[in-house]
């Protein structure tokens, strides 16, 4: 399979439009037509992750985090970064990363934190993407052609369904001209067409991938596409995301569970022990600073990680809760399901590549008074 196939199949489940301004995603070391065989899914560009990367004899090193923030003046190899890039490079091993992007995108980190801690009734928590109406006409008995074209790129999508659109029956004029290619009627011979008008809605951030499938769809030489900006957002995009339990625990027995099920090496959280925990909000890596729109939003709790002690403190003093299972914990969770989606997709390509998932867990040790 080739990297810039690759690439775009990543950038295409985390499209690049949903990350932070300052961030950084896409391909960052590695020849776009390389040939991959074996890809290797990790959390961050670690040396650990390289030499694993190594032993298997990875093509790619697939990750959550990038190594390349900031624009490099130089490759140190005395440094830690530099020895990566240096030996990425060497080994002819390509870094593709997907982060603020893969945090909100639909079955990204924070879905999949909010499985992993068994939440139901899922939804978007904090501002999501600008909403667009999407609009074009087609010659009877093309419409289906198109239609599916735009659902499959991710219009039409609402709330709990998908294929949401409208389809309108009409007559289009048009009077092809000199030096076009018409599939309808000749040039200079105005045309009247019986035509169906699809609409539907599509979140800002995908917009032009879905008028590159109508594009290619279409059977016009040059379709009319119409996108208008509607009032509102939508929950695609959201920072963060938030749902309920099955039913209401205490927060210190939530604590326990939610440990348990992210494989967490232990968490702190604060908050009154006793507390009722059912409503939860969730944001992987590190989101403190969200606490008081979960609040808003209704929930009892936030799980995220790294969570500093200002923020800790006005969250319990606010009567909310706040757990801290850590940065790795809480973000590490996706990373399985992203290699199976590269094995569905190299499947659905009938192409051949192994995919294997590398987790190192969190950099730190515990020490635990045993008083406490």
């Amino acid at each position: 399979m080739i990297l810039r196939d690759i690439a775009g199949e990543v950038m295409r489940l985390a499209p690049p439009g949903l990350a932070e301004s300052w961030d950084r995603c896409g391909l960052e070391v590695g020849d776009p037509g390389a040939q991959i065989r074996s890809a290797l899914v990790a959390l961050s560009p670690t040396k650990g992750a390289l030499l694993e990367a190594q032993k298997i004899r990875a093509d790619l090193l697939l990750t959550h985090h990038p190594l390349l923030f900031k624009p490099l003046a130089s490759i140190d190899q005395s440094t830690p970064q530099g020895q990566i890039i240096s030996a990425l490079i060497k080994d002819k091993i390509a870094l593709l990363s997907a982060h603020t992007n893969l945090d909100r995108a639909e079955g990204g980190v924070n879905d999949c934190l909010a499985e992993a801690l068994g939440l139901q009734g899922v939804r978007g928590l904090g501002e999501g993407e600008p909403l667009l109406k999407v609009a074009v006409t087609v010659p009877v008995g093309y419409e289906e052609r198109v239609r599916k074209a735009m659902d499959e790129a991710g219009a039409g999508s609402i709330g709990a369904y998908r294929g949401c659109f409208f389809l309108g029956r009409g007559v289009g004029t048009f009077t092809p001209l000199a030096g076009s290619n018409p599939f309808i009627g000749e040039p200079g011979s105005p045309e009247r067409v019986d035509e169906v008008r699809i609409e539907g809605i599509v979140p800002k951030s995908l917009s032009g991938r879905v008028t590159g499938a109508i594009a290619r769809a279409h059977p016009y030489e040059a379709p009319a596409i119409d996108l208008y900006l509607l009032a509102g957002s939508s929950d695609y995009g959201c920072t963060g995301r938030m749902g309920t339990l099955e039913k209401a625990v205490s927060l210190e027995k939530f604590a326990g569970t939610a440990m348990k099920a992210l494989g967490a090496p232990g968490v702190r959280f604060a908050g009154q022990k006793e507390k009722k925990i059912l409503r939860v909000a969730v944001c992987g890596g590190s989101a403190a600073s969200l606490w008081p729109s979960a609040m808003a939003a209704g929930a009892d709790i936030l799980v995220t990680g790294d969570v500093g002690y200002h923020a800790a403190q006005e969250a319990a003093d606010a009567g909310f809760a706040i757990l801290d299972a850590g940065h790795a914990s809480t973000e590490t969770v996706v990373l399985s399901p992203l290699a199976e989606k590269l094995r569905n997709y190299a499947k659905a390509s009938k192409s051949k590549i192994k995919v294997s998932v590398f987790s190192e867990g969190e950099p730190f040790s515990f020490a635990v008074a045993k008083n406490q």
